[in-house]
């Protein structure tokens, strides 16, 4: 359940608000631009994550840049409440907590997939095809690009992962040659 992290607290609590609302989509749409924004901007990466900006500072500047970003209400209210708590760290797992609350609710099973690079738009149907297969459900992708992986994916579905990445192949062999 979403609900058992900090993250999740946050996230359940949008989403409720969010179907109240009827708003889930533009909720979902408006979080996707704020980690757009975030993964582009290292100003913004900073705000999140530096203990070095007051809560009312950090409450003050995510005020204004949902303003200016034309963010949903709903989530401009959650990223206050987040500055104000001084955890506006939590923001990316927020909102993959969102995600898995919504496809949940669609009867979809979150893929947490972990990539070198963006994947293309043909690359995801075919993986999303192949794990829905594979598990017999439907299956709403939440990718991450993680460069440092070096190539291939590393897919989680609830407790299962499956890790093709070259990193792990590499480590791998390199535990094989010491013996």
């Amino acid at each position: 359940m979403i609900s058992n992290s900090l993250s999740g607290r946050y996230a359940g609590a949008l989403f409720d608000l969010a179907k109240e609302a009827k708003a889930v989509d533009a909720v979902g749409a408006s979080l996707d631009t704020l980690e757009t924004a975030t993964a582009e901007s290292s100003d913004l990466k900073a705000l999140m994550t530096s203990p070095l900006v007051s809560r009312a500072d950090a409450a003050r500047a995510v005020a204004a840049l949902a303003a200016a970003m034309g963010l949903h209400p709903l989530v401009a209210q959650t990223l206050g409440v987040l500055a104000r708590n001084g955890r506006l760290s939590q923001t990316p797992a927020m909102i993959r907590a969102f995600r898995a609350a919504v496809a949940a609710s669609k009867g979809e099973v979150t893929a947490e997939v972990t990539a070198a690079h963006a994947l293309s738009p043909k690359q995801t149907e075919a993986l999303k095809a192949k794990l829905t297969a594979r598990t017999g459900r439907d299956i709403a992708l939440d990718i991450r690009v993680v460069p440092e992986i070096l190539g291939g994916l590393i897919v989680k579905i609830g407790s299962e992962q499956i890790d093709s990445s070259l990193k792990t192949r590499l480590e791998k062999l390199g535990q094989a040659m010491k013996g």
